[in-house]
């Protein structure tokens, strides 16, 4: 029998969004000022809840983790994205690639969870008022916290878990910005059924999962609104809950387009975009989202900025 000899593949290739010159100086100005605009404003929304005493509550609380989450979710993928642009194209380890997807997975699940947490939140505050101090107390807050990074790593891990397993004897480049799944399990000479199916059924399941509970915790807070007599009573709930949509539309339609429709109906340029809009522009759009929509957020940064001219 003949034998076929393999070069083992020790380094990948991240080839960017676009090899074209001009346009990677052009998008690396844009996507630096997006970093930049990402983290001043979700360590001001971190800083801010931190600060004020007025939004001490677990609505806040989980706000402040999906800002820490927006930042780690971000860096994980941006600065690899410029340093792209800059070189046009950036060689990593396999394992450095599979450190950087596993947390991309990580901070990405975490939001999905997070999101669900502050849906089942906006429930208990607007169905059951009266129980909500027992039902959402400190240690079911930090119950939920962990469930969502604990969630974020055991997902992270299915896809590093089968990537490990892989080996690369062929092409080194990754058609993609990041180290996504999908274009490092094409490289490979050695994935198999489990290796594609296990991930896609481990995220598959945690969309189900998270969306059912936003899903059901809005029709109930719809009926409650919907009984609601006072026009304030109903317009407030109303506003508590539209910054929280419009974040989970945002987000899970995206990731919806990645995981869910057929592989066959979109090009690797369309994944491509999409993936930049979910995870380097929703980052920077979360912040913006709660802070202009939400009255308390807006009243706490005029005391913080007073507080600072003040001290200044």
């Amino acid at each position: 029998m003949g034998t076929v000899n393999y070069t083992t593949v020790t380094e990948l290739m991240i080839l960017g969004l676009t090899e074209d010159a001009t346009v990677c100086a052009v998008l690396f100005v844009v996507f630096l000022g997006i970093y930049a605009v990402t983290l001043a404003g979700n360590i001001s929304i971190i800083t801010l809840i931190r600060s004020s005493p007025q939004l001490n509550t677990p609505m806040y609380l989980f706000l402040s983790h999906l800002a820490f989450v927006d930042i780690g979710y971000s860096s994980s993928v941006t600065p690899v994205m410029l340093i792209a642009f800059l070189r046009e194209g950036i060689l990593i380890p396999v394992a450095g690639c599979v450190a950087h997807l596993c947390s991309v997975v990580t901070f990405g699940t975490a939001e999905c969870f997070l999101l669900a947490a502050m849906a089942y939140d906006r429930y208990v505050a607007i169905c059951s008022p009266l129980l909500y101090s027992t039902r959402m107390s400190p240690r079911i807050c930090i119950f939920l916290l962990g469930m969502s990074y604990l969630g974020g790593c055991i997902n992270a891990w299915t896809f590093t878990g089968n990537l490990l397993r892989l080996s690369f004897c062929g092409p080194n480049k990754v058609n993609h910005f990041f180290c996504d799944y999908s274009p490092l399990l094409k490289l490979s000479c050695s994935h198999d059924f489990t290796s594609e199916i296990s991930p896609a059924i481990s995220s598959g399941s945690i969309i189900v999962v998270t969306v059912f509970i936003i899903a059901l915790s809005y029709v109930y807070i719809l009926f409650s609104i919907l009984k609601m007599r006072s026009t304030e009573g109903r317009h407030k709930a109303f506003s508590t809950c539209s910054s929280h949509l419009t974040a989970v539309t945002l987000y899970y339609g995206t990731i919806t387009f990645i995981y869910v429709m057929p592989k066959t109906s979109y090009s690797t340029d369309q994944n491509k975009v999409v993936s930049v809009f979910y995870t380097v522009v929703i980052p920077m759009l979360n912040p913006l989202i709660y802070s202009l929509r939400n009255k308390d957020v807006k009243e706490s940064m005029r005391k913080f900025m007073a507080r600072t001219r003040w001290w200044s």
